[in-house]
């Protein structure tokens, strides 16, 4: 979002990350996990989305991070499809039980690449590793992160192991991607700077030349 540069208020960078992954996966539980420390048992499906913000410090930076949970269901896609823009993170999230929401990752990065700029910073989560009953062999998570380049977090919202990581991996990130492109944006400026000044050097050189020394003003 606009305000992910530094900020002369309260925090240093604002960031906005998007969860998305397939219905009763989870997303709503790691949000209220990451967001309050807080996990329940009953379980309602999200309509459309739901939002919290939650501040960390993160390379000795205050981030304050802005993190939307989408409805996994085709009749609300169209909904969340807007909330893709502006995202500059997003964790795809599937439950380790259910084997089909791990082949539908595929289906989700295609979304991100549509509605999305290149730049995004996307992760997988994979949710509900406490659970011993799981459909998604470590072979197959380690194969799809050599094939994707893409970071598989093992985590659970119920007992909350791996989730604070995952988020601070996401924000990390982005910090380190802002900074760098700060970095390069000034440099770009100083050089921008130097060169036009050479070239009024140049110019004002090449107009006492045209004058000559005994030239009168």
């Amino acid at each position: 979002m606009s305000d992910s540069h530094k900020s002369n208020k309260d925090y240093d960078y604002i960031f906005k990350i998007v969860l998305i992954g397939d219905t009763s996966v989870g997303k709503s539980c790691l949000l209220t996990r990451f967001a309050d420390d807080q996990f329940s048992e009953s379980y309602v499906t999200t309509i459309g989305v739901d939002f919290r913000f939650k501040t960390m410090i993160v390379c000795d930076k205050i981030t304050k991070v802005q993190v939307w949970d989408t409805a996994g269901q085709e009749r609300y896609r169209s909904i969340t499809n807007a909330y893709y823009r502006g995202a500059e993170a997003i964790m795809i999230v599937f439950d380790v039980t259910n084997k089909d929401s791990f082949t539908h990752i595929q289906d989700w990065m295609e979304e991100i690449t549509k509605y999305t700029g290149k730049d995004v910073v996307i992760i997988v989560g994979a949710n509900k590793s406490d659970l011993n009953d799981k459909q998604i062999k470590k072979e197959e998570m380690e194969e799809f992160v050599k094939k994707k380049g893409i970071k598989i977090f093992e985590c659970s919202a119920k007992t909350g192991e791996g989730v604070e990581n995952a988020f601070k991996h996401m924000v990390e990130t982005l910090i380190k991607k802002n900074d760098k492109n700060l970095k390069e944006n000034n440099s770009s400026s100083k050089n921008n700077s130097k060169r036009l000044g050479n070239s009024n050097n140049e110019n004002n050189n090449k107009n006492l030349s045209k004058k000559g020394c005994c030239s009168k003003n």
